[in-house]
């Protein structure tokens, strides 16, 4: 067994080193799949560890790092981190504000990946010590936002044994939460996150000048119908005790002001917690869109893309979490998550091969009001590194 306070006194000794980690992540966000710089110093960090550990995954910048431990054949304890970024302009005066034009961590990844580097550091050397109860994969995954980079993950077998270590029974991640208090963390049994897809819809009409309307067929007019239509999908078509979302997120069309294009672009996602739910909701979106632009003498073409599953706890390894996070946090800082949200998250995918859980990590304390996931002034609370390194190791060593 590992004493507590040790651990803590471990984590204490790396948390001013940690913040300076994640705020020179901060400064350098990469989005889905080209987070080459950040792979690069999570690399760096694993090798000045000495951590066996392997790159190149899920499209060239996921990296599975392993710990030996446990009895020969045991499986292994897994941990994620995401590490990629959002096409978010930052906005704020902070030191460590993003460095590139267009990106940041407005999801708070880079918090994630001090974190899990920060675990690393704290099981190096308790297996230095000691020989861990369990071995254990660390996982820093791409693409999280949108790219589902967990499902290459999976797919290059960094579940499975055949890339580091033994297989992966149990999975464990967290995400900071804005509307928890700063310390404390969430779960709940079963399901969690909502499933989503995304949608894009092609209105195809013809060009003309503005002045001539007649001689058009205006696709940003059709695009506007479109959207119009689909608010009656969740209204009429979705049984109310069925939760879902249909939102339209963006728009495109023309770059003048006297020409009607010949095309207009809709983007947006769906959201519910059951699959016969999210297979209404793109058939009613395919005829809205398809039938509303042959109403109007123009066409319709609807693409479903980067579809994620539900992310549903699975008991034991909640029950685990629980029970691992109230030993080492005390009772008072573990919350019940609460009612499943409409957020998603790729984390879905190891639970198809594993029992996994996921949790939430708070962020929000009274002199410092944090913001809402993905607006533009979000920034991960350095305060809340300590309480996730405890938490993520404690889960890696329980002998339970």
């Amino acid at each position: 067994m590992h004493d507590h306070q040790h651990i803590r006194d471990l984590i204490q000794g790396q948390v001013d080193s940690l913040i300076a980690l994640r705020r020179a992540l901060h400064q350098i966000p990469e989005i889905a799949y080209q987070e080459q710089r950040t792979a690069e110093r999570i690399r760096c960090e694993l090798e000045t560890l000495g951590v066996q550990h392997r790159g190149g995954l899920a499209g060239g910048t996921g990296i599975l790092a392993h710990f030996p431990g446990g009895p020969p054949g045991a499986p292994a304890i897994g941990l994620r981190a995401d590490i990629d970024a959002l096409p978010i302009e930052e906005r704020g005066d902070r030191p460590w504000k993003s460095k590139t034009n267009g990106f940041s961590h407005a999801c708070g990844h880079d918090g994630h990946t001090a974190i899990l580097i920060g675990t690393a550091r704290v099981l190096a050397q308790l297996g230095r010590e000691h020989r861990l109860p369990h071995p254990v994969t660390l996982l820093f995954q791409p693409a999280e936002e949108g790219g589902n980079g967990a499902a290459r993950m999976v797919k290059d077998g960094c579940l499975n044994g055949s890339v580091l270590g033994p297989v992966v029974e149990q999975m464990y991640a967290l995400h900071g939460w804005p509307s928890l208090p700063l310390g404390v963390v969430a779960s709940r049994t079963g399901p969690m996150l909502a499933a989503s897809t995304g949608f894009e819809i092609l209105v195809h009409g013809a060009g003309g000048h503005a002045a001539w309307p007649h001689l058009a067929k205006d696709p940003i007019l059709t695009a506007c119908a479109i959207v119009e239509a689909m608010q009656s999908i969740v209204a009429r078509d979705v049984a109310p005790l069925d939760a879902a979302v249909v939102t339209v997120a963006a728009m495109h069309a023309g770059n003048a002001f006297n020409v009607i294009p010949d095309m207009a672009e809709l983007r947006g996602t769906t959201r519910s917690f059951r699959n016969e739910v999210q297979e209404l909701l793109h058939r009613r979106i395919r005829e809205c869109a398809e039938h509303t632009a042959r109403a109007r003498g123009l066409r319709a073409d609807v693409q479903f893309s980067n579809a994620t599953p539900i992310t549903s706890n699975h008991p034991v390894a909640f029950e685990r979490f629980e029970r691992v996070a109230r030993q080492s946090l005390g009772a008072e800082r573990v919350r019940a998550f609460g009612d499943p949200v409409m957020g998603a998250e790729d984390f879905s995918f190891y639970g198809d091969s594993t029992k996994a859980c996921f949790f939430a990590l708070g962020l929000d304390e009274p002199s410092r009001r944090c913001p809402p996931l993905h607006d533009p002034t979000f920034d991960f609370h350095d305060g809340a590194i300590a309480t996730g390194v405890e938490t993520m190791v404690q889960l890696a060593i329980d002998p339970k």
